[in-house]
Protein backbone atom coordinates (compact mmCIF):
# COMPACT_ATOMS: atom_id res chain seq x y z
CA UNK A 1 0.00 0.00 0.00
CA UNK A 2 1.22 3.50 -1.04
CA UNK A 3 0.61 5.62 2.17
CA UNK A 4 0.21 8.66 -0.57
CA UNK A 5 -3.22 7.45 -1.72
CA UNK A 6 -4.46 9.01 1.74
CA UNK A 7 -5.54 12.18 0.17
CA UNK A 8 -7.09 15.94 1.69
CA UNK A 9 -10.58 14.46 1.00
CA UNK A 10 -10.63 10.92 -0.48
CA UNK A 11 -8.33 7.87 -1.12
CA UNK A 12 -7.00 7.29 -4.85
CA UNK A 13 -4.25 5.43 -6.25
CA UNK A 14 -3.46 2.74 -9.54
CA UNK A 15 -5.11 -0.09 -8.81
CA UNK A 16 -2.23 -3.18 -8.26
CA UNK A 17 0.58 -0.49 -7.65
CA UNK A 18 -0.68 1.54 -5.20
CA UNK A 19 -3.09 -0.81 -3.73
CA UNK A 20 -4.96 -3.84 -4.38
CA UNK A 21 -8.73 -5.68 -3.16
CA UNK A 22 -6.80 -7.06 0.00
CA UNK A 23 -6.00 -3.10 0.94
CA UNK A 24 -9.84 -2.35 0.11
CA UNK A 25 -11.27 -5.49 2.62
CA UNK A 26 -9.05 -3.75 5.24
CA UNK A 27 -9.82 -0.32 4.56
CA UNK A 28 -13.42 -1.90 5.38
CA UNK A 29 -12.36 -3.12 8.72
CA UNK A 30 -11.16 0.33 9.40
CA UNK A 31 -13.96 2.08 8.39
CA UNK A 32 -16.13 -0.08 10.59
CA UNK A 33 -14.15 0.40 13.33
CA UNK A 34 -13.97 4.30 12.56
CA UNK A 35 -17.46 4.71 11.82
CA UNK A 36 -18.22 2.77 14.81
CA UNK A 37 -16.30 5.07 17.27
CA UNK A 38 -17.80 7.98 15.40
CA UNK A 39 -21.49 7.48 15.52
CA UNK A 40 -21.00 5.82 18.87
CA UNK A 41 -23.03 3.15 18.16
CA UNK A 42 -22.34 -0.47 16.72
CA UNK A 43 -25.38 -1.80 14.95
CA UNK A 44 -24.51 0.45 11.77
CA UNK A 45 -25.73 -0.02 8.11
CA UNK A 46 -23.30 1.58 5.58
CA UNK A 47 -24.03 2.12 1.65
CA UNK A 48 -21.51 1.23 -1.00
CA UNK A 49 -21.70 2.06 -4.54
CA UNK A 50 -19.16 2.05 -7.62
CA UNK A 51 -18.92 4.17 -11.00
CA UNK A 52 -17.57 1.92 -14.04
CA UNK A 53 -14.09 1.55 -13.73
CA UNK A 54 -12.91 -2.31 -14.39
CA UNK A 55 -11.53 -2.83 -11.35
CA UNK A 56 -14.58 -1.72 -9.83
CA UNK A 57 -16.30 -4.69 -9.20
CA UNK A 58 -13.19 -6.47 -7.57
CA UNK A 59 -12.72 -3.60 -4.96
CA UNK A 60 -16.39 -2.84 -4.00
CA UNK A 61 -17.00 -6.91 -3.45
CA UNK A 62 -13.03 -6.74 -1.25
CA UNK A 63 -14.34 -3.34 0.49
CA UNK A 64 -18.07 -5.02 1.51
CA UNK A 65 -15.97 -8.18 2.45
CA UNK A 66 -14.36 -6.18 5.29
CA UNK A 67 -17.30 -4.06 5.88
CA UNK A 68 -19.08 -6.98 6.86
CA UNK A 69 -15.82 -8.71 8.79
CA UNK A 70 -16.36 -5.47 10.83
CA UNK A 71 -19.64 -5.62 11.82
CA UNK A 72 -21.23 -3.46 9.48
CA UNK A 73 -24.20 -4.39 7.66
CA UNK A 74 -24.35 -3.00 3.89
CA UNK A 75 -26.68 -1.52 1.66
CA UNK A 76 -25.21 -2.61 -1.80
CA UNK A 77 -26.43 0.42 -4.43
CA UNK A 78 -24.38 -0.96 -7.32
CA UNK A 79 -22.85 0.58 -10.31
CA UNK A 80 -23.54 4.30 -10.76
CA UNK A 81 -22.48 8.04 -9.84
CA UNK A 82 -21.95 9.12 -6.72
CA UNK A 83 -24.45 11.27 -5.88
CA UNK A 84 -26.55 8.21 -6.39
CA UNK A 85 -24.68 6.51 -3.33
CA UNK A 86 -24.85 9.99 -1.80
CA UNK A 87 -28.70 9.87 -2.45
CA UNK A 88 -28.76 6.13 -0.79
CA UNK A 89 -27.51 7.76 2.49
CA UNK A 90 -29.95 10.83 2.31
CA UNK A 91 -32.63 9.17 1.46
CA UNK A 92 -32.66 5.87 3.22
CA UNK A 93 -30.98 7.90 6.69
CA UNK A 94 -27.94 5.29 6.69
CA UNK A 95 -25.28 5.45 9.01
CA UNK A 96 -22.52 5.93 6.30
CA UNK A 97 -21.68 5.29 2.91
CA UNK A 98 -18.80 4.14 0.76
CA UNK A 99 -18.15 5.30 -3.52
CA UNK A 100 -15.16 2.90 -4.82
CA UNK A 101 -14.50 5.72 -7.65
CA UNK A 102 -11.59 7.65 -9.11
CA UNK A 103 -13.92 10.56 -10.42
CA UNK A 104 -11.88 12.25 -13.09
CA UNK A 105 -8.48 10.64 -12.72
CA UNK A 106 -7.19 7.90 -15.46
CA UNK A 107 -8.55 4.50 -16.51
CA UNK A 108 -5.85 2.39 -14.04
CA UNK A 109 -6.55 4.39 -11.14
CA UNK A 110 -9.84 3.36 -8.25
CA UNK A 111 -10.74 4.92 -4.79
CA UNK A 112 -13.01 5.66 -2.23
CA UNK A 113 -14.99 8.39 -1.29
CA UNK A 114 -15.88 8.17 2.07
CA UNK A 115 -19.48 9.16 4.28
CA UNK A 116 -19.49 9.06 8.24
CA UNK A 117 -23.07 9.38 8.85
CA UNK A 118 -23.78 12.30 6.54
CA UNK A 119 -20.37 13.81 6.99
CA UNK A 120 -18.22 13.40 3.91
CA UNK A 121 -14.52 12.79 5.58
CA UNK A 122 -11.47 14.98 4.56
CA UNK A 123 -8.45 15.40 6.22
CA UNK A 124 -7.74 14.42 9.39
CA UNK A 125 -10.62 11.95 9.87
CA UNK A 126 -8.94 10.05 6.90
CA UNK A 127 -5.93 10.22 8.52
CA UNK A 128 -7.19 8.26 11.51
CA UNK A 129 -8.90 5.75 9.34
CA UNK A 130 -5.02 5.32 7.95
CA UNK A 131 -4.02 4.91 11.63
CA UNK A 132 -7.11 2.55 12.74
CA UNK A 133 -6.18 0.69 9.09
CA UNK A 134 -2.14 0.88 10.25
CA UNK A 135 -3.05 -0.83 13.56
CA UNK A 136 -4.91 -3.91 11.73
CA UNK A 137 -8.50 -3.91 13.41
CA UNK A 138 -9.91 -7.08 14.42
CA UNK A 139 -12.68 -8.68 13.05
CA UNK A 140 -15.94 -8.16 15.21
CA UNK A 141 -18.02 -11.00 17.09
CA UNK A 142 -21.16 -10.59 14.71
CA UNK A 143 -20.78 -10.51 10.89
CA UNK A 144 -22.55 -7.58 9.22
CA UNK A 145 -25.35 -8.93 6.36
CA UNK A 146 -25.39 -7.50 2.76
CA UNK A 147 -29.32 -6.26 1.16
CA UNK A 148 -28.81 -5.31 -3.00
CA UNK A 149 -31.03 -1.94 -3.45
CA UNK A 150 -32.08 -0.82 -6.92
CA UNK A 151 -30.51 2.73 -6.26
CA UNK A 152 -30.78 3.51 -9.89
CA UNK A 153 -33.95 3.77 -10.26
CA UNK A 154 -35.24 5.66 -6.67
CA UNK A 155 -32.37 7.84 -7.60
CA UNK A 156 -33.97 8.88 -10.81
CA UNK A 157 -37.20 9.05 -9.89
CA UNK A 158 -36.47 11.50 -7.04
CA UNK A 159 -34.53 14.23 -9.48
CA UNK A 160 -37.48 13.68 -12.02
CA UNK A 161 -40.08 14.54 -9.04
CA UNK A 162 -38.15 17.55 -7.26
CA UNK A 163 -37.90 19.04 -11.25
CA UNK A 164 -40.66 18.27 -12.74
CA UNK A 165 -42.86 20.90 -11.13
CA UNK A 166 -40.31 23.31 -11.75
CA UNK A 167 -40.04 23.09 -15.92
CA UNK A 168 -42.04 24.76 -18.38
CA UNK A 169 -43.22 21.95 -20.35
CA UNK A 170 -43.94 24.29 -23.39
CA UNK A 171 -41.08 25.07 -24.03
CA UNK A 172 -38.71 22.00 -25.15
CA UNK A 173 -34.87 22.03 -24.26
CA UNK A 174 -32.76 20.94 -26.95
CA UNK A 175 -29.72 19.05 -25.46
CA UNK A 176 -26.55 17.30 -26.28
CA UNK A 177 -25.06 15.35 -23.52
CA UNK A 178 -21.78 14.18 -23.42
CA UNK A 179 -21.32 11.37 -20.56
CA UNK A 180 -17.86 10.80 -21.23
CA UNK A 181 -18.60 6.95 -20.88
CA UNK A 182 -19.17 7.55 -16.94
CA UNK A 183 -21.13 6.04 -14.33
CA UNK A 184 -23.86 8.27 -14.55
CA UNK A 185 -24.84 8.55 -18.60
CA UNK A 186 -27.94 6.09 -18.19
CA UNK A 187 -29.85 7.91 -15.07
CA UNK A 188 -29.09 11.22 -16.43
CA UNK A 189 -30.29 10.43 -19.71
CA UNK A 190 -33.19 9.17 -18.16
CA UNK A 191 -33.80 11.67 -15.84
CA UNK A 192 -33.84 14.76 -18.72
CA UNK A 193 -35.83 12.45 -21.08
CA UNK A 194 -38.52 12.71 -18.15
CA UNK A 195 -38.06 16.13 -17.83
CA UNK A 196 -39.49 16.90 -21.32
CA UNK A 197 -36.15 17.26 -22.81
CA UNK A 198 -35.30 16.20 -26.77
CA UNK A 199 -31.78 14.72 -25.47
CA UNK A 200 -28.72 13.74 -28.16
CA UNK A 201 -26.65 11.49 -26.96
CA UNK A 202 -22.87 11.05 -27.09
CA UNK A 203 -20.64 8.43 -25.13
CA UNK A 204 -23.78 8.04 -22.74
CA UNK A 205 -22.97 4.12 -22.01
CA UNK A 206 -20.52 3.42 -19.14
CA UNK A 207 -16.97 2.35 -20.15
CA UNK A 208 -14.23 1.79 -17.55
CA UNK A 209 -12.05 2.33 -19.99
CA UNK A 210 -13.15 5.70 -21.23
CA UNK A 211 -12.29 5.02 -25.02
CA UNK A 212 -13.38 8.18 -26.74
CA UNK A 213 -11.66 10.44 -24.41
CA UNK A 214 -10.72 11.44 -20.73
CA UNK A 215 -14.14 11.93 -18.58
CA UNK A 216 -13.04 15.23 -17.13
CA UNK A 217 -15.51 17.76 -18.71
CA UNK A 218 -12.71 21.10 -17.43
CA UNK A 219 -10.31 19.77 -20.41
CA UNK A 220 -10.94 21.57 -23.49
CA UNK A 221 -10.18 18.94 -25.69
CA UNK A 222 -12.63 16.14 -23.75
CA UNK A 223 -15.66 18.52 -24.84
CA UNK A 224 -14.58 19.56 -28.36
CA UNK A 225 -16.83 16.87 -30.11
CA UNK A 226 -19.76 18.12 -27.47
CA UNK A 227 -19.13 21.95 -28.87
CA UNK A 228 -18.95 21.41 -32.41
CA UNK A 229 -22.31 19.18 -31.94
CA UNK A 230 -24.41 21.51 -29.86
CA UNK A 231 -23.83 23.78 -33.29
CA UNK A 232 -24.43 21.95 -35.81
CA UNK A 233 -28.07 20.21 -34.04
CA UNK A 234 -29.21 24.02 -33.13
CA UNK A 235 -29.22 22.78 -29.47
CA UNK A 236 -30.34 24.48 -26.55
CA UNK A 237 -26.85 24.11 -24.68
CA UNK A 238 -24.30 21.17 -24.32
CA UNK A 239 -23.80 19.04 -20.95
CA UNK A 240 -20.64 16.94 -19.90
CA UNK A 241 -20.26 14.93 -16.76
CA UNK A 242 -17.02 13.76 -15.34
CA UNK A 243 -16.39 9.83 -14.42
CA UNK A 244 -18.62 9.84 -11.26
CA UNK A 245 -21.18 12.46 -12.72
CA UNK A 246 -19.97 14.50 -9.52
CA UNK A 247 -18.99 17.73 -11.74
CA UNK A 248 -20.84 18.87 -14.78
CA UNK A 249 -19.45 20.68 -17.70
CA UNK A 250 -22.03 23.10 -19.97
CA UNK A 251 -21.22 24.88 -23.39
CA UNK A 252 -23.82 27.54 -24.36
CA UNK A 253 -25.81 27.63 -27.73
CA UNK A 254 -22.81 28.99 -29.89
CA UNK A 255 -20.62 25.83 -28.13
CA UNK A 256 -19.11 28.45 -26.03
CA UNK A 257 -17.67 27.07 -22.51
CA UNK A 258 -19.53 28.65 -19.39
CA UNK A 259 -17.12 27.62 -17.24
CA UNK A 260 -17.89 26.48 -13.90
CA UNK A 261 -18.03 30.18 -12.21
CA UNK A 262 -20.65 31.69 -14.30
CA UNK A 263 -22.74 28.27 -14.18
CA UNK A 264 -22.74 29.02 -10.49
CA UNK A 265 -23.80 32.30 -11.23
CA UNK A 266 -26.93 31.72 -13.23
CA UNK A 267 -27.43 29.03 -10.24
CA UNK A 268 -27.16 31.83 -7.88
CA UNK A 269 -29.23 34.24 -9.94
CA UNK A 270 -31.99 31.69 -10.35
CA UNK A 271 -32.53 31.11 -6.66
CA UNK A 272 -32.32 35.22 -5.33
CA UNK A 273 -35.63 34.63 -7.14
CA UNK A 274 -36.84 31.83 -4.75
CA UNK A 275 -34.90 32.48 -1.57
CA UNK A 276 -34.34 35.94 -0.14
CA UNK A 277 -30.44 36.71 0.28
CA UNK A 278 -29.29 33.54 0.03
CA UNK A 279 -25.44 32.38 0.66
CA UNK A 280 -23.58 31.16 -2.17
CA UNK A 281 -20.22 29.81 -1.89
CA UNK A 282 -17.54 30.01 -4.70
CA UNK A 283 -14.11 28.26 -4.55
CA UNK A 284 -10.62 29.89 -4.73
CA UNK A 285 -10.71 29.70 -8.56
CA UNK A 286 -13.69 31.12 -8.97
CA UNK A 287 -13.71 35.21 -11.01
CA UNK A 288 -13.87 38.07 -8.89
CA UNK A 289 -16.79 39.04 -11.36
CA UNK A 290 -19.22 35.70 -10.02
CA UNK A 291 -18.49 37.63 -6.22
CA UNK A 292 -19.71 40.71 -7.60
CA UNK A 293 -22.63 39.97 -9.56
CA UNK A 294 -24.12 37.53 -6.75
CA UNK A 295 -23.69 40.23 -4.80
CA UNK A 296 -25.63 42.50 -7.59
CA UNK A 297 -28.26 40.02 -7.40
CA UNK A 298 -28.86 40.15 -3.50
CA UNK A 299 -27.13 36.97 -2.65
CA UNK A 300 -24.47 36.63 0.33
CA UNK A 301 -21.28 35.15 -1.58
CA UNK A 302 -18.73 33.16 0.45
CA UNK A 303 -15.42 32.30 -0.74
CA UNK A 304 -13.74 28.87 0.59
CA UNK A 305 -11.04 26.81 0.03
CA UNK A 306 -11.66 23.83 -3.32
CA UNK A 307 -12.51 20.24 -2.59
CA UNK A 308 -15.81 18.61 -2.30
CA UNK A 309 -15.70 17.77 1.46
CA UNK A 310 -14.40 21.30 2.28
CA UNK A 311 -17.15 22.72 0.29
CA UNK A 312 -19.80 20.79 1.59
CA UNK A 313 -18.66 21.03 5.36
CA UNK A 314 -18.03 25.03 4.77
CA UNK A 315 -22.08 24.65 3.82
CA UNK A 316 -23.24 23.10 6.35
CA UNK A 317 -21.27 25.62 9.09
CA UNK A 318 -23.17 28.53 7.06
CA UNK A 319 -26.45 27.02 6.51
CA UNK A 320 -26.03 28.18 3.30
CA UNK A 321 -27.98 27.82 -0.02
CA UNK A 322 -25.64 26.59 -2.70
CA UNK A 323 -22.45 26.48 -3.68
CA UNK A 324 -19.91 25.47 -6.65
CA UNK A 325 -16.51 25.23 -7.53
CA UNK A 326 -14.62 25.70 -10.47
CA UNK A 327 -14.07 22.29 -11.64
CA UNK A 328 -17.93 21.75 -11.90
CA UNK A 329 -18.88 20.44 -8.61
CA UNK A 330 -22.81 22.33 -7.88
CA UNK A 331 -23.89 21.88 -4.48
CA UNK A 332 -27.66 22.57 -3.73
CA UNK A 333 -28.87 22.84 -0.52
CA UNK A 334 -32.08 24.31 -1.26
CA UNK A 335 -34.59 22.16 -2.38
CA UNK A 336 -31.48 19.33 -2.11
CA UNK A 337 -30.02 17.26 0.24
CA UNK A 338 -26.20 19.67 -0.27
CA UNK A 339 -23.85 17.25 -1.59
CA UNK A 340 -22.31 17.73 -5.60
CA UNK A 341 -24.29 16.23 -8.13
CA UNK A 342 -24.07 16.90 -11.69
CA UNK A 343 -27.21 14.86 -12.77
CA UNK A 344 -29.17 17.02 -10.39
CA UNK A 345 -27.42 20.14 -11.66
CA UNK A 346 -28.35 19.18 -15.11
CA UNK A 347 -31.66 19.42 -14.35
CA UNK A 348 -31.59 22.71 -12.78
CA UNK A 349 -30.24 24.10 -15.49
CA UNK A 350 -33.35 22.94 -17.46
CA UNK A 351 -35.81 24.60 -15.33
CA UNK A 352 -33.95 28.26 -15.69
CA UNK A 353 -33.82 27.92 -19.30
CA UNK A 354 -37.40 26.39 -19.46
CA UNK A 355 -38.36 29.45 -18.20
CA UNK A 356 -36.77 32.02 -20.05
CA UNK A 357 -37.11 32.89 -23.88
CA UNK A 358 -33.71 33.77 -23.54
CA UNK A 359 -30.83 32.07 -25.25
CA UNK A 360 -28.10 30.43 -22.80
CA UNK A 361 -25.76 32.92 -23.85
CA UNK A 362 -27.77 36.04 -22.80
CA UNK A 363 -28.33 34.72 -19.51
CA UNK A 364 -24.91 35.98 -18.71
CA UNK A 365 -24.40 38.87 -21.24
CA UNK A 366 -24.11 41.85 -18.51
CA UNK A 367 -21.11 39.86 -17.27
CA UNK A 368 -18.36 41.87 -18.29
CA UNK A 369 -15.80 40.33 -20.52
CA UNK A 370 -12.28 39.20 -18.84
CA UNK A 371 -9.59 37.25 -20.30
CA UNK A 372 -9.05 34.51 -18.36
CA UNK A 373 -7.20 30.70 -18.58
CA UNK A 374 -8.94 27.58 -18.18
CA UNK A 375 -7.10 25.39 -14.99
CA UNK A 376 -3.24 25.29 -15.89
CA UNK A 377 -2.18 21.75 -14.52
CA UNK A 378 1.61 21.68 -13.66
CA UNK A 379 3.03 18.81 -12.79
CA UNK A 380 5.63 18.77 -9.95
CA UNK A 381 7.06 16.01 -7.56
CA UNK A 382 4.12 14.65 -5.21
CA UNK A 383 6.47 15.24 -2.24
CA UNK A 384 7.20 18.92 -2.90
CA UNK A 385 3.91 19.70 -4.39
CA UNK A 386 3.15 21.54 -0.72
CA UNK A 387 6.35 23.42 0.12
CA UNK A 388 6.15 24.60 -3.50
CA UNK A 389 2.96 26.31 -2.54
CA UNK A 390 4.37 27.21 0.90
CA UNK A 391 7.24 29.17 -0.79
CA UNK A 392 4.71 30.69 -3.10
CA UNK A 393 2.57 32.40 -0.17
CA UNK A 394 5.56 34.53 1.16
CA UNK A 395 6.82 35.20 -2.65
CA UNK A 396 4.45 38.21 -3.78
CA UNK A 397 5.17 40.55 -1.01
CA UNK A 398 4.18 43.87 -3.18
CA UNK A 399 0.83 42.63 -3.94
CA UNK A 400 -2.58 41.81 -1.61
CA UNK A 401 -2.65 38.49 -1.28
CA UNK A 402 -5.25 35.43 0.21
CA UNK A 403 -3.69 31.91 1.31
CA UNK A 404 -7.13 30.63 2.52
CA UNK A 405 -5.98 27.75 -0.30
CA UNK A 406 -2.90 28.00 -1.56
CA UNK A 407 -2.22 32.12 -2.79
CA UNK A 408 -4.82 34.08 -4.60
CA UNK A 409 -2.76 37.52 -5.82
CA UNK A 410 -4.80 40.51 -6.69
CA UNK A 411 -3.20 42.74 -9.11
CA UNK A 412 -4.59 46.16 -10.49
CA UNK A 413 -6.87 44.51 -12.93
CA UNK A 414 -6.64 40.96 -12.47
CA UNK A 415 -5.77 38.19 -10.09
CA UNK A 416 -3.69 34.47 -10.49
CA UNK A 417 -3.95 31.40 -8.40
CA UNK A 418 -1.67 28.54 -7.32
CA UNK A 419 -2.48 26.15 -5.28
CA UNK A 420 -1.93 22.23 -4.52
CA UNK A 421 -3.79 19.80 -5.95
CA UNK A 422 -5.08 17.30 -3.07
CA UNK A 423 -5.91 14.56 -6.09
CA UNK A 424 -2.73 14.63 -8.54
CA UNK A 425 0.75 15.06 -8.12
CA UNK A 426 0.55 18.90 -9.83
CA UNK A 427 -0.27 22.44 -9.03
CA UNK A 428 -2.73 24.07 -9.80
CA UNK A 429 -2.87 27.87 -12.03
CA UNK A 430 -5.43 30.03 -12.94
CA UNK A 431 -5.28 33.67 -14.20
CA UNK A 432 -7.78 36.33 -15.24
CA UNK A 433 -7.80 40.16 -16.05
CA UNK A 434 -9.41 42.78 -17.85
CA UNK A 435 -7.72 42.49 -20.91
CA UNK A 436 -5.44 39.64 -23.16
CA UNK A 437 -2.10 41.81 -22.31
CA UNK A 438 -2.52 42.00 -18.73
CA UNK A 439 -3.43 38.55 -18.30
CA UNK A 440 -0.46 37.05 -19.98
CA UNK A 441 1.52 39.86 -17.96
CA UNK A 442 -0.03 38.46 -14.82
CA UNK A 443 0.75 34.88 -15.73
CA UNK A 444 4.30 35.53 -16.79
CA UNK A 445 4.88 37.09 -13.55
CA UNK A 446 3.57 34.30 -11.49
CA UNK A 447 5.23 31.31 -13.65
CA UNK A 448 8.33 32.86 -13.37
CA UNK A 449 8.63 33.07 -9.61
CA UNK A 450 7.28 29.69 -9.36
CA UNK A 451 9.63 28.29 -11.71
CA UNK A 452 12.63 29.78 -9.04
CA UNK A 453 11.19 28.29 -6.28
CA UNK A 454 10.99 24.86 -7.76
CA UNK A 455 14.31 25.20 -9.15
CA UNK A 456 15.73 25.70 -5.56
CA UNK A 457 13.60 22.92 -3.80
Amino acid sequence: MNPKIFREYDIRGEVGKDFDSSFARNLGKAFAVFVKQRLGRDDLTIAVGRDCRLTGPEISEALIEGLCDGGINVVSSGMGATPQLYFTVFSRDLDGGIQVTASHNPAPDNGFKLMAGKHTMSGKDIAELKRILDSGPDSAPKRGTVEEFDAARSYADYLVEISQDQVNKDRTIKVVVDGGNGAGGPVGVDVLKRLGCEVIELYTDPDGRFPNHHPDPTVLENIAELRSRVVSESADLGIAWDGDADRIGVVDERGEVIWGDMLLLLYGRAMCEEVNSPTVIGDVKCSELLFSKLKEAGANPVMWKTGHSLIKAKLKELGAELAGEMSGHMFFVHRYYGYDDAIHASARLVEILSNTDKKLSQLLSDVPKSFATPEIRKEVPEDNKFEIVAEAQVAFPEFETNTLDGIRITFDHGWGLVRASNTQAVLVLRFEADSQERLDQYQNLVEERLENIIQSI
